[in-house]
């Protein structure tokens, strides 16, 4: 079932799309955590020590969502207003877990080094079960290529972690912004010298689609879990104008693949 037309280039989103950010974030905040705490040479205050010996996983969960919408509020910001001013993801994730760190009542769990290091999990996210085969399937027929907000070298580190062989790393940084500005989605686009119709965006975020589709691309929505922040009702609708819907119970970008007609072979799928 190949979308009407046939593009020639995927533009994939990338936490959450393609990568399972909150589990990895939340282990190494955990394990983190019991490594401070059992340290011989940490000197942590005993309002700390209490606080961070009662952090369960599920604690640990709520802290990652909390750092993760900060993320989201921060990018819609700028692509709203850009006289904010350019502040990379990464020095936003360092900057947003020094609040959070303080409204939990964890300050000093981690020393300043150890603080920076934890800023950037988000540079070692694990792939979803089926990312890796899929995109080196869709390279066989499609140009893939990121288009995330997260800075080049946390891209470039998330290929390498993942052996996520995209065929071009685009960055909302190479184009001065952040999604959904127009700037982002076209600016991509026009690198890769097509028209917006030739390309479809793939994201597991329908706000993410809606504005690539604004702008003439192609929409492919892959769900994953926990990841959609609309409610039932906007995403029953939604279904008028995505032009691809893999479902939570399907293979992911297997399952993209194969409805665009190529051939899963080998360890695919």
């Amino acid at each position: 079932m190949a979308l009407p037309p046939p593009p020639k280039a995927l533009l994939f989103d990338v936490f959450g799309t393609c990568v399972d950010w909150r589990k990895t974030v939340v282990e190494e905040l955990d394990a983190r955590a019991h490594a401070a705490l059992g340290s011989a040479t940490a000197f942590l205050a005993t309002s700390v020590r209490v606080k961070a010996t009662d952090m369960t996983l599920a604690s640990w969960d709520s802290f990652a969502q909390e750092w993760r919408n900060t993320y989201k509020r921060f990018c819609k910001s700028i692509a709203a207003d850009p006289s904010l001013g350019w502040k990379t993801v990464d020095a936003h994730h360092y900057d947003a877990l020094h609040e959070l760190l303080a409204v939990w009542k964890l300050e000093g769990l981690w020393d300043e080094e150890e603080v920076r290091e934890l800023s950037l999990v988000w540079h070692r996210l694990d792939p979803w079960y089926d990312s890796t085969e899929g995109i080196r399937a869709l390279n066989q027929q499609f140009w893939t290529c990121t288009l995330s907000n997260g800075n080049m070298s946390l891209l470039e580190d998330l290929k390498a972690h993942g052996e996520l062989d995209f065929t071009h790393i685009f960055s909302a940084e190479l184009f001065g912004s952040y999604k959904p500005s127009p700037t982002v989605y076209l600016g991509a686009v026009e690198r890769l010298g097509l028209q917006p119709a030739e390309c479809a965006m793939v994201a597991a975020h329908l706000n993410d689609l809606k504005a690539a589709k604004s702008h003439g691309l192609q929409a492919i929505y892959v769900e994953r879990a926990q990841e959609e922040d609309w409610a039932a009702e906007e995403i029953e609708a939604a279904r008028s104008w995505v032009d691809l819907w893999v479902p939570l119970a399907g293979r992911g970008f297997l399952t993209v693949a194969e409805r665009l007609g190529v051939k899963i072979t080998g360890g695919e799928g």
